[in-house]
């Protein structure tokens, strides 16, 4: 038997991190993408392209990047997401710089992307002078994934953490949007003029009560403010519905997200306020997007 210590590889460090994590996800019950955060974490400590770190499957690690991935597998193992060890986290093909004040942009946000984007196409198209508002920003990433396929657009951002607005001032100076986004930090829509083509929000929407039963990926780190949706789940869509017939043009169409079996609900506060209303599905075909509209002239 040889007594020669075995060379690690960056192929044998991302097995052996793979196997480190689904152990820590089993014992604690958890559901996790072990070989993918693996991946991940192993790249950002070889400063490498996650997308290609396999091509380097069969090079030595450095003892300096080897202890900075132990570092991040104990951070993975307790909680802390792979977005918030890397800082950033990739939305609508674009990458967003995360703070302490913002949520990570998750793929289900995409759908009211892709439902804002359906509606202009609907109406008039893409190459239209549109004015945009982004209620509760966080990073920024559903008005600058929007301004990334409206040329002639224009948008704001809100958001009431002084430090979300600032993430999202540095994104869409990063991406190349700054002279086509605004942010402010304020309640919701409180102080804006109205006339908006688009209005897209993703509001906290978590039952008070709930949080804690959250995935600790989420309540140990997402931050309170962006989840707490009140006794309910629905205080932000009473407040945000209640001033959009100002915030609308007469044309104008909002795009909320939702969390799971929420659809209706906010449908029923949508006609209350005289809104008609649709939903749209994400890809796990749960509503995720109630779209409201003023009613046809004519209408009710």
């Amino acid at each position: 038997m040889s007594l020669v210590p075995e060379t690690l590889t960056y192929g044998l460090l991302r097995r052996r991190v793979t196997k480190e994590l689904q152990d820590a996800f089993a014992a604690d019950g958890r559901i996790g993408t072990a070989s993918l955060d693996a991946r991940l974490i192993v790249a950002f400590a070889a400063e490498r392209d996650a997308n290609s770190i396999a091509i380097f499957d069969a090079l030595s690690v450095p003892a300096e990047t080897e202890a900075k991935v132990a570092g991040y597998v104990e951070r993975r193992i307790a909680g802390e997401p792979v977005a918030r060890i890397l800082g950033e986290k990739e939305f609508w093909g674009l990458t967003f710089k995360l703070t302490r004040d913002t949520l990570v942009p998750r793929p289900d946000s995409e759908t009211v992307v892709a439902a804002a984007l359906a509606a202009v196409d609907q109406t008039g198209g893409r190459d239209r002078a549109l004015r945009i508002l982004d209620l509760g920003t966080g990073t920024g990433a559903l008005l600058i994934a929007l301004l990334s396929e409206l040329p002639k657009a224009k948008g704001t951002g809100t958001d009431l953490a002084p430090g979300a607005v600032a993430a999202a001032k540095e994104n869409a100076e990063k991406l190349g949007f700054a002279g086509r986004a605004e942010f402010a930090a304020g309640n919701w829509g409180d102080g804006l003029e109205g006339g908006f083509d688009l209005v897209v929000s993703n509001p906290p929407y978590v039952l008070s009560g709930e949080i804690e039963g959250l995935p600790v990926e989420v309540w140990a780190f997402d931050p309170y403010l962006a989840l707490d949706g009140g006794a309910d789940g629905l205080a932000a869509y009473r407040t945000i519905i209640a001033d959009l017939s100002r915030l609308l043009s007469d044309t104008g169409r909002a795009f909320l997200e939702v969390g799971a079996g929420q659809a209706a609900k906010v449908q029923d506060l949508a006609a209350e306020g005289g809104f008609d209303s649709l939903t749209h599905a994400d890809l796990a075909a749960i509503e995720r997007v109630v779209e409201l509209r003023r009613p046809e002239p004519g209408q009710g």
